[in-house]
């Protein structure tokens, strides 16, 4: 089971910061994620950026039990 990380936008639609889910690839850890979270949790999901273990990786991605899943939402703001 990896760790799955939400940030901004991907923890409010979860109500959550992290959570673990099971899964052999990234695609596997945030389907099950989107079926736990919802509809909005997924259209978060699908405007963001995957990493693991701080890398952007894509969906097919391998995952093992000691690595951590970020879903990065896109940011905006200024100065």
């Amino acid at each position: 089971m990896a760790i799955l990380r939400l940030f901004a936008q991907a923890r409010e639609a979860a109500g959550t910061g992290s959570a673990t889910f099971p899964g052999a690839t990234v695609d596997d850890v945030v389907k099950a994620a989107i079926a736990q979270y919802g509809a909005t949790f997924e259209a978060v999901v699908n405007m963001s950026k995957v990493w693991v273990n701080g890398e952007e990786v894509p969906r097919s991605h391998a995952v093992t039990d000691k690595d951590e899943v970020a879903v990065l939402p896109p940011v905006s703001g200024g100065m």
